[in-house]
């Protein structure tokens, strides 16, 4: 009966970690750039039950041997093994603002093996000086005409060197190169990864890799993308079927909260009738 106890709370568990993410996700529905979540449940490993029986041969000493009755397989629980991000495309969105640029999908190869479809991202330098990766198109210029994220990381160009500007009036081919007047400043910073589903998730919209920087998409034959000023990529989180998915995780809840319930009055009632002494 202990079992049922434990098979149920890690069942409550693991829909209110999912929920907490939908949660999030929802609560990102208009970040620029954000990247829906997945959550990833599994089951531990089933245990396979068998009774202890004592069967009697018909001998004129009624010898008895031990032998195993099947009972059935139980579930010893569930858990929420990860989340993955969504590296889907979200929606442009029209700010006119030139300091924005939207970095559009093209065509990105697959990897052979897993079927995951690689990305792209914008190269950023955060704090720490490391390189990280956004989607977010939300740029702005800082106090020293540098070229950086709303967190106020710089955004690198296609060398891995900070962008400096003289001031916003600047226009942005679609292949990334600024332009101020007729003098080409910089290249936007492009990366490509294979395998995005590796990528260590940051916050704030940006991701670092755990195998060192990624390799630059620009000179990729296999890896097309094109840049829009006055655009930002929304998020691609679906808010109706984050809702829907948010009230299923909840009725799942719900559901192995009467089970856990049902064990407990059924202890209660071990305890105080059937184990009472007369």
């Amino acid at each position: 009966m202990f079992k049922g106890f434990y098979t149920a709370g890690s069942g409550m568990i693991a829909q209110q970690r999912r929920t907490e993410m939908l949660a999030n996700n929802m609560a990102n529905a208009n970040t620029p750039g954000f990247k829906a979540e997945q959550s990833v449940l599994r089951s531990f490993p089933e245990m396979y039950l068998s009774r202890i029986d004592h069967a009697r041969i018909p001998t004129k000493n009624s010898f008895q041997m031990k032998g195993l009755s099947p009972v059935g397989a139980i579930s010893t629980g569930t858990y929420m093994q990860e989340t993955l991000p969504l590296f889907t495309q979200g929606q442009l969105i029209d700010t006119g603002l030139t300091t924005d640029v939207a970095l559009v999908d093209g065509q990105l190869p697959t990897d052979a093996e897993t079927g995951i479809q690689g990305a792209i991202f914008y190269r950023l330098e955060n704090e720490a000086g490391q390189e990280v990766y956004t989607k977010n198109g939300n740029f702005s210029l800082d106090a020293e005409g540098y070229l950086t994220t709303p967190i106020g990381h710089y955004v690198l160009d296609n060398n891995g060197a900070r962008i400096s500007l003289q001031n916003d009036d600047f226009r942005v081919t679609d292949q990334g190169v600024i332009m101020e007047g007729d003098t080409a400043v910089a290249t936007l910073g492009v990366a490509f990864s294979g395998r995005p589903d590796s990528l260590i998730k940051q916050g704030n919209g940006t991701f670092l890799s755990g195998d060192g920087n990624l390799p630059g998409a620009q000179g990729n034959q296999n890896v097309t993308f094109s840049m829009l000023q006055g655009y930002t990529e929304g998020s691609n989180v679906d808010a109706s079927k984050t809702m829907t998915d948010m009230l299923t995780a909840y009725r799942a809840f719900e559901a192995n909260q009467k089970i856990l319930q049902a064990y407990d009055r059924s202890m209660e009632k071990a305890v105080n009738e059937v184990g009472r002494v007369n």
